[in-house]
């Protein structure tokens, strides 16, 4: 009897197991076919024809100055846009920062829209509708640009191709001529997990505790970022007691924009080899006021050696770079005014407050004066500052102490009454903005 128990237990949970297994069989092979089948993906740039017979403003461009994803400067004829500068805004569009902060995937937008355009035959911007109008700068024109390379028999739409391919945001597209085709474009790329909807990490951009910006950025909004950790990078252009100078372009205001950088005595080895003079680097640092040379410095460099990719890295980019040494006018230098250009408007500044620690060159200096540091307790006995003059303005030059070939000290004498050029770092000392010199060889005397 108990054998006949068993036996019958044992056919029971048979039976309830491959009841289990018969009931997680698909109810519909065919569905599951169906969910592996890729997504079509549609060509909105391409499929979007430019209509050249439309109300709208139309302007075959060339390109002045790539600024970053969405924003290019073209030239223009003169009766479209005084000046023969067109300042193009892409409609529609919001890419990531890749200038001032910088932000993930924006070194991937301005790359990708700088790459199209520089294969280009043509280019042709086109407004939305019958005027050219400005953006909230007042500065910048709102356009869609298209474009038509050697192999191509259609113009495709750039704004629509940045995002087809996941690199921007809409911006105010519901409104605009191809509102719908923006929309339906930026749909589809969220769908596909494009770049910035991807998920993933951008592998262009530092992932640490360190603001991510630009010289132009820190040079403009110096004290917003008091006490915090940056990052950026440029071109070091001077080495000078425990400190570099380090420089950068910026295209849109063409002008380059610097940075003194104490790294004290916390580094050695290939920590000092990065900041040698000719290597573009990337510096992270903390934001300070110097107080005994009243400027703003950058400092708390760290390199570990073991992690050389460590975010909190200062870190070598390339090498075989040279200081700017823009060439400058004492006008523009005692008095020239910048208007920088932003999202809240326009903001003036002192030519040399930008240029702060950056290269300079300045010709034709008539040395009237010269004062020398007498202090034998201080490193800067027998440094000078020379008052000089050019086209009715004076110009305040300082050095550091100078030698010749020999080790020999050079004096007042070797300077006065005499016609030089000089090559230096702008500087700002005692409420006056100068050129210091750090080289014998940076100061050429006339004959």
């Amino acid at each position: 009897m108990r054998a006949a128990i068993r036996i019958l237990s044992v056919a029971l949970i048979l039976c309830l197991l491959l009841g289990t297994l018969s009931g997680c069989k698909p109810a519909n092979t065919d569905n599951t076919t169906a969910s592996t089948n890729p997504v079509e993906t549609v060509d909105y740039a391409g499929n979007l024809k430019l209509d050249m017979s439309t109300s709208t403003l139309k302007q075959e461009v060339t390109v002045k100055t790539y600024v970053d994803g969405d924003t290019v400067h073209f030239n223009v004829p003169g009766s479209v846009i005084p000046g023969g500068v067109l300042k193009a805004r892409f409609l529609a569009i919001n890419t990531p920062e890749s200038t001032g902060k910088i932000e993930e995937y924006g070194k991937a937008a301005s790359n990708f829209t700088k790459q199209t355009l520089m294969k280009a035959e043509s280019i042709i911007v086109e407004s939305d509708n019958g005027t050219w109008n400005a953006d909230s700068t007042g500065s910048r024109y709102l356009v869609w640009v298209w474009y038509k390379t050697a192999d191509m028999t259609d113009y495709r739409n750039l704004n629509i191709e940045i995002l087809q391919n996941g690199l921007a945001i809409a911006s105010n597209s519901g409104g605009n001529i191809y509102g719908d085709v923006a929309l339906a474009a930026l749909a589809q790329a969220k769908a596909q997990k494009l770049n910035i909807f991807s998920g993933q990490k951008d592998p262009d951009f530092y992932y640490g505790e360190a603001v991510e910006l630009d010289l132009k950025e820190l040079r403009t909004n110096t004290e917003a970022y008091n006490g915090t950790k940056v990052a950026f990078n440029g071109v070091v252009t001077t080495d000078s007691n425990n400190s570099v100078y380090v420089e950068a372009y910026d295209s849109e205001t063409d002008m380059y924009y610097g940075m003194s950088v104490y790294y004290g005595f916390g580094l050695s080895g290939d920590g000092l080899q990065i900041l040698t003079v000719g290597n573009e680097v990337r510096i992270v640092g903390t934001v300070q006021y110097y107080e005994t040379g009243g400027t703003w410095q950058v400092s708390g460099l760290t390199y570990r050696a073991m992690k050389p990719d460590d975010p909190g890295n200062i870190q070598k980019l390339s090498d075989g770079h040279a200081p700017a040494y823009v060439l400058t006018d004492a006008d523009t230098f005692n008095n020239g005014k910048v208007s920088i250009e932003s999202e809240e408007g326009s903001k003036e500044y002192h030519y040399a407050a930008l240029a702060l620690s950056t290269s300079i060159e300045m010709k034709d200096l008539k040395v009237v004066s010269v004062y020398t540091t007498d202090n034998e307790e201080s490193s800067s006995n027998g440094a000078m500052t020379l008052t000089c003059e050019v086209d009715g303005k004076t110009i305040s030059v300082r050095t550091v102490v100078l030698r010749d070939s020999g080790g020999n000290l050079i004096t007042a004498e070797a300077y006065q009454g005499k016609v030089i050029d000089v090559k230096g770092i702008v500087d700002y000392y005692d409420g006056t903005y100068q050129i210091k010199v750090f080289s014998a060889n940076d100061i050429t005397i006339h004959n």
